[in-house]
C-alpha cells in the first residue's frame, strides 16, 4: 500500500517502472489528485508501468500483479474476502481518498504481510494508517524526507512512529520490486 499526495506522482511511477513483467502481489495506490479530473492518471501511469494500472470498481476482488490506484473522489478501503469497496463518505484529513481509510482497512486484512510506504505531501493523511500498519504487524516505509518535494507528510509519519525504514526513492523502488509473496 503507497500513499502520497504533492511530490509523489514520479516516485509512484519510478515504484511501477521498477516492477517486472511477473511480477506476483498486488499494489494499492492511494494518491491525492484533483477530484473533478477522472482521466488521464492511470494512462499515465500504465505507461511507465509493467503491469497493468487498474482503478478498482466497489467490490472488485483483488488479483495478483496489478497496481489499483483509488479512484479520484472516492475512499478505497481493503475488505475481507479479498476485495474493494469504494465510497463517497465525508473527506478526511481534507481527502478524498484517504490515505489513512486505505491503510488501515489494509492493515486490518492483510496485518503482518503488508506493506505501508509514505511518500511525499502536504498534509499529515496518513501518517495514523501507517501507524496503525505498524501496530497490525506489516512493514512501514517512508521516503526520506530530504527527497520530498513537500516533506509533510512523511515527517508527520516519522513523529508518529513505528516507522521501520527510511528510504531513498531508488531504495523504494528496489524493495517493492524484490518483495515475494508468502
Amino acid at each position: 500500500m503507497i500513499g502520497g499526495s504533492a511530490g509523489s506522482f514520479q516516485v509512484v511511477a519510478s515504484i511501477l517502472g521498477s516492477l517486472p513483467k511477473n511480477y506476483e502481489l498486488p499494489i494499492f495506490l492511494c494518491l491525492h489528485r484533483l477530484k473533478h479530473v477522472r482521466t488521464g492518471f492511470v494512462e499515465v501511469l500504465s505507461l511507465k508501468s509493467a503491469i497493468p494500472v487498474i482503478e478498482p470498481y466497489d467490490k472488485e476482488p483483488i488479483k495478483p500483479g496489478r497496481a489499483y490506484l483509488a479512484p479520484a473522489n472516492y475512499h478505497m478501503y481493503i475488505e475481507l474476502g479479498n476485495k474493494f469497496a469504494l465510497s463517497t463518505e465525508a473527506p478526511l484529513n481534507h481527502s478524498r481518498p484517504s490515505i489513512d481509510l486505505s491503510f488501515v482497512t489494509a492493515a486490518q486484512v492483510y496485518r503482518n504481510k503488508l506493506v505501508g510506504i509514505i511518500l511525499s505531501g502536504a498534509n499529515k493523511d496518513g501518517a495514523y494508517g501507517l501507524k496503525k500498519v505498524a501496530e497490525y504487524g506489516g512493514t512501514t516505509i517512508v521516503q526520506d524526507p530530504n527527497t520530498c518535494e513537500v516533506r509533510t507528510m512523511t515527517e508527520a509519519a516519522l513523529q508518529m512512529g513505528n516507522v521501520n525504514h527510511i528510504f531513498s526513492i531508488d531504495k523504494i523502488a528496489s524493495f517493492v520490486a524484490n518483495l515475494k509473496a508468502i
